[in-house]
């Protein structure tokens, strides 16, 4: 995490406007990378801005605050599936769009991972997400996901392990 910090200004405006400019970006990456939808990532980090603006004076460490956003919209997601209820199509009308802005081969690869990561377990997937997307180090994800230090690294460990695995590479074969 940056040694900088984030919220700079005199009153609650100022810091919260300046908290806004610094992690956007930030929010809305792993937010899209959560729902995998353009509107609804918009709608997530709005909300997690809004929590964030009412909540603003608890944020006790500036140096924190990508951690707190991040936690807020972990909560404001999983508030969101539990009172959605799936409204249920028959696939056989669908039809599937291409997407032309991609090479075959790169957005199939980038989707076979993908779908990789999502078959992950959630205690696996979700300390690989905030390293990965959110940039977070071990002790960072650990404060988030509210577990010990050793325990992260491990499921971080097993998390690459089982991908590797499903992908048929040796440890020989994966540079890291």
């Amino acid at each position: 995490m940056s040694e900088e910090p984030v919220l700079q200004g005199n009153n609650k405006q100022q810091r919260y406007e300046s908290l806004v400019a610094a992690l956007y970006q930030d929010v809305y990456r792993y937010a899209f990378w959560l729902c995998k939808n353009q509107p609804l990532a918009e709608d997530l980090v709005q909300e997690t801005f809004l929590r964030a603006w009412r909540s603003l004076e608890s944020l006790q460490n500036d140096k924190a605050a990508k951690a707190w956003l991040f936690t807020i919209l972990r909560r404001e997601n999983a508030r969101l599936y539990e009172r959605y209820r799936p409204e249920l199509v028959d696939i056989e009308d669908q039809a599937i769009a291409e997407k032309g802005d991609q090479e075959p081969d790169t957005q199939m690869d980038r989707e076979l991972l993908h779908n990789a990561i999502n078959r992950l377990e959630a205690d696996y997937r979700d300390p690989l997400l905030l390293q990965v997307v959110g940039g977070f180090s071990g002790k960072e994800i650990a404060d988030i996901l509210e577990l010990n230090n050793n325990t992260v690294m491990t499921r971080l460990f097993r998390a690459r392990s089982k991908l590797k695995q499903e992908f048929g590479l040796d440890a020989d074969d994966f540079a890291e």
